[in-house]
């Protein structure tokens, strides 16, 4: 099988619906929105998780919105996701706010043809008979800040609570850059799982890290060596949740490795996590939500996802959801990345590649290589950095600034030698 067959193939995933990928990688220059893109999914995430019993009364809905136009802050944000669930039925789904409250949220549902489930206008709402079914008439209970769908999956109404679920369990969104986020769940999930545990340590060995085993110490927030940091960090959730210091305790990763003298081997000896190379840090973090993703059938959203990992170990990341025999229960990987080594041929379909660019008023355009028309064939990674794409940063006057600051501070230097 060629290797454009291949990727055709394998890249994407069946569905009765229109096949899916299994990855896409967002490239752009730095401030393009690349970030923003997934920061988006992350707070749509959390309002319908939160936005029922995290936020109270006259509380700020925490959005942010564009600030490099004046109108930007007279006009509601937008969001809206389209997904299937578990039983691969379309949901289409998405609200307006801004600060203060919800502006309108809709719900439709596609399976022959699409059919809305309830519109919402500020505090008026528009719900489809059978969507009422199972519920309580709770508009009145929804606040000005909260979402109608997450006030109905807190008093059990059957759909809402399913939808919820899927935001819940279903989709993800980490750092590439702020791993202490997602290290305590795979520190957990190491200690607490044999199979788990087995499975990242043979992926440390093969990512040729030295690494043969992993031991995880618990310790109470009084030991004396745990981070002041940290200790402090946890001393804020104790008080948040209403636990008391000794119910806290803190996990810490010690990582085997092999001893050698005189080429042979002597021993092993342990080295905790945070003395490792920040890559090291950061493809261990990384490996408990990546793996999940894999076993669950997630979509996983990752920003900066190469940062502090060498483009070898990035590429074999992305293989792993790409193919089907690694990824057999169809997860999705949707990243953002600066590493455009990514775009060399046979990794990613022109489909998967995607560009975050600004036009001259700060506004981000996303745009596909598929809208493009260009060959299967042609050298991605060759024609984006000659800008036949867009989406790079115009750095030409960079060297000349510097040149032309150079000669001006040897100019006032002579100048001065000769008034001297």
């Amino acid at each position: 099988m060629k290797e454009g067959e291949k990727l055709d193939k394998d890249h994407l995933i069946k569905t009765h619906k229109e096949p899916l990928l299994r990855s896409a990688g967002v490239f752009g220059p730095n401030a393009s929105g690349k970030s923003n893109l997934i920061r988006a999914l992350n707070y749509m995430r959390f309002m319908v998780l939160q936005s029922a019993t995290g936020l109270q009364i006259g509380e700020t809905t925490r959005v942010k919105r564009f600030v490099l136009n004046p109108a930007g802050k007279e006009e509601p944000a937008f969001f809206q996701i389209v997904f299937l669930d578990q039983e691969g039925v379309q949901y289409r789904y998405g609200f307006e706010l801004d600060e203060e409250r919800i502006h309108a949220e809709w719900l439709y549902r596609r399976r022959q043809r699409e059919i809305r489930l309830f519109v919402r206008e500020r505090q008026l709402f528009d719900i489809s008979g059978s969507f009422r079914k199972g519920g309580r008439d709770l508009e009145h209970r929804t606040r000005e800040n909260a979402l109608f769908l997450s006030v109905l999956a807190q008093f059990n109404h059957p759909l809402a609570t399913h939808l919820v679920q899927w935001f819940r369990t279903k989709l993800g969104v980490i750092s590439g850059i702020d791993d202490e986020g997602y290290l305590p769940y795979t520190l957990n999930r190491v200690d607490d799982d044999s199979r788990f545990r087995k499975r990242i340590v043979e992926l440390l060995r093969i990512a040729d890290l030295g690494i043969q085993g992993i031991h995880i110490e618990t310790l109470n927030l009084q030991d004396p060596t745990v981070p002041e940091g940290i200790r402090e960090l946890l001393k804020h959730f104790a008080e948040r949740d209403g636990q008391t210091l000794d119910e806290i305790q803190f996990k810490r990763a010690k990582l085997i490795h092999p001893v050698f003298q005189d080429g042979k081997r002597v021993g092993e000896t342990s080295i905790d996590l945070d003395e490792e190379s920040a890559g090291t840090q950061k493809f261990f973090a990384m490996l408990g939500p990546v793996l999940d993703s894999l076993e669950h059938g997630m979509v996983l959203a990752i920003d900066e996802l190469d940062a502090r990992l060498h483009p070898l170990l990035t590429r074999e990341l992305i293989r792993l959801f790409n193919s089907p025999a690694t990824n057999p229960h169809n997860a999705q990987l949707v990243f953002a990345t600066h590493d455009v080594s990514l775009l060399g041929e046979g990794l990613l379909r022109r489909d998967q590649i995607w560009f975050t660019e600004k036009d001259r008023y700060g506004q981000t355009a996303l745009y596909s290589l598929a809208e493009m028309r260009e060959r299967k064939d042609a050298s991605y990674l060759k024609n984006y950095l000659l800008g036949r794409y867009g989406a790079v940063p115009y750095i030409d006057g960079l060297r000349a600034f510097f040149e032309q600051e150079f000669l001006h501070d040897e100019k006032e230097e002579a100048q001065r030698a000769e008034a001297a």
